[in-house]
């Protein structure tokens, strides 16, 4: 079993996301991540797919959808260069002034961005890896046990450019 990722290029219709999701249920697999925006052409919808398969498997995810009508392009990220970015929120809550002094020193070593607060929480965005997000809410939750929120949007990614192009 290993992490993949997929990115498909869809038609930008209603419903699409949902036959897509739908297809991965229909089959029992389990997606870790799912995010869709539309494109520089608004006709197209970009997905980034996050699934953890064996090879098998990943292969029948791949040909499933490349015969569904609505994807354009299936390319295959998993093993080559992509940045590859996920949006997190923690919200801690019944902070104290140490808890928040606290709270801005993590914030300031893990490149996080807090975008509210109040007397009692701490609202902090970050917009990093998946791995790198996991981390601050390991920590997270260990400095303010059970005080913590977190939403975690889907990752997005794009190939890299080759530095040997250039």
């Amino acid at each position: 079993m290993k992490k993949r990722w997929i990115c498909l290029f869809v038609e930008n219709e209603i419903g699409v996301m949902a036959r897509i999701s739908g297809l991965f249920s229909a089959k029992s697999y389990n997606l870790s991540s799912i995010t869709v925006g539309t494109t520089e052409d608004e006709t197209i919808s970009r997905m980034t797919i996050s699934l953890t398969s064996d090879e098998k498997t990943f292969e029948q995810v791949k040909k499933q959808l490349n015969r569904s009508v609505e994807v354009i392009k299936v390319i295959d990220y998993t093993d080559i260069s992509i940045h590859m970015k996920e949006l997190l929120f923690v919200r801690v809550n019944h902070c104290k002034e140490a808890d928040k002094a606290e709270i801005f020193r993590i914030a300031q070593v893990f490149n996080l961005k807090v975008v509210d607060y109040n007397k009692n929480s701490v609202l902090l965005e970050c917009i990093q890896t998946e791995e790198r997000n996991n981390d601050v809410i390991r920590l997270m939750e260990k400095c303010f046990i059970n005080r913590i929120e977190v939403v975690r949007g889907g990752s997005v990614a794009i190939e890299g450019i080759s530095v040997s192009d250039r």
